[in-house]
């Protein structure tokens, strides 16, 4: 996983390198997700660091060693990050040795991708929805609820979906199984293949 640090103290937003995500995310959906809940998420966290004995942590050590408002910033500022980065108009495909890993796990890419659809669609409430890898180099889905993230059960993450509403309501309404579906063809899996180092 990339190593998130701060910068001069505080932890900054990561940039889009895309505008939209046509089929997926529109140009309105990021200006409310990133530009406004993620830029909250960075403010309160940068806010609320000075005097925890935290400062100058990574932002994943920070997720692992905080608890309450921090943990709650951090997570999310972790979470909204890597889900940022990981898309592209200009995606990679997926590597042969990644489409072998994911098959030895799920049997397919196919079968992996509805799994993890269904985890993301039926997750109650907000969250996330997450391929990471274990310490044995074993695939694991999970479902995260609200700022959780598998860092803190010792799980090296690599691909995120996020299901909390503001990620895709005002392009899908209610309907998060084909937000979840349209987010792959923009998935750049060099960048979840760079996260396994």
């Amino acid at each position: 996983m990339k190593v998130i640090n701060p910068v001069n103290g505080l932890f900054i937003m990561p940039e889009l390198g895309y505008a939209s995500l046509d089929n997926a995310i529109s140009a309105n959906t990021l200006s409310f997700h990133h530009g406004k809940h993620l830029k909250a998420y960075v403010d309160n966290l940068n806010k609320l660091l000075p005097g925890s004995g935290l400062e100058g942590l990574s932002l994943a050590d920070v997720v692992r060693k905080s608890q309450g408002a921090i943990f709650n910033n951090a997570g999310q500022v972790l979470n909204h990050t890597m889900y940022f980065e990981q898309f592209s108009t200009s995606a990679k495909p997926m590597s042969d040795k990644m489409n072998k890993l994911i098959s030895d796990a799920f049997g397919s890419v196919e079968s992996f991708k509805k799994e993890f659809e269904q985890k993301g669609a039926t997750l109650f409430g907000s969250g996330w929805v997450w391929l990471s890898i274990d310490a044995n180099g074993k695939l694991v889905i999970t479902q995260q609820k609200n700022a959780e993230n598998p860092v803190t059960d010792g799980l090296n993450p690599l691909l995120t979906f996020d299901v909390w509403e503001h990620a895709y309501y005002l392009d899908f309404q209610n309907r998060r199984a084909d937000y979840l579906s349209a987010l792959w063809q923009y998935v750049d899996w060099s960048v979840v293949e760079s996260r396994m180092n």
